[in-house]
């Protein structure tokens, strides 16, 4: 049974069902699963509950989007490389809004310039980057606080 304001979804986009393929000095190489598994943990020290979705599709992720605040409380968004492009997801986060904390595994300052640009600015609460799985953590910290669980 949920606790009011501690339901937190934790949304990851492209890519990340293959996670642990990726580059290991940039994303750590942890699969998806064992991330969520850390999330789950470092949440249930915290009383909060993770919910979790992962989707390759630009349309699946703005769809969650629209009606995140019907099953979550906050959210903690890691869109890949849509974060750099994707105004539509942009879009969708400020359809239906949650507090929302941007988080990306590598340091995106200082790797590509078009890596630099969010289209989640403004909309976040904060943006965590270059801590690896530990962001995760911090975000989970920062929304704990501001949801008051």
């Amino acid at each position: 049974m949920s606790r009011a304001n501690n339901r937190i979804a934790v949304l990851h986009g492209v890519n990340f069902d293959v996670l642990e393929k990726r580059d290991p000095d940039l994303y750590g190489g942890i699969s998806l699963s064992e991330l969520e598994y850390r999330i789950g943990g470092w949440a249930a020290e915290m009383e909060l509950e993770p919910i979790f979705f992962q989707t390759n599709s630009e349309a699946e992720f703005c769809g969650y989007l629209h009606r995140v605040s019907e099953t979550a409380d906050g959210a903690i968004i890691n869109a890949g490389a849509w974060t750099h492009y994707s105004r539509a997801i942009g879009d969708a986060l400020a359809v239906d809004p949650v507090p929302t904390v941007e988080v990306h595994l590598s340091d995106v300052e200082n790797r590509e310039d078009w890596r630099k640009v969010s289209v989640f600015d403004g909309l976040v609460e904060s943006k965590i980057s270059g801590k690896g799985v530990d962001g995760y953590q911090e975000a989970l910290k920062l929304l704990a606080d501001r949801l008051g669980a």
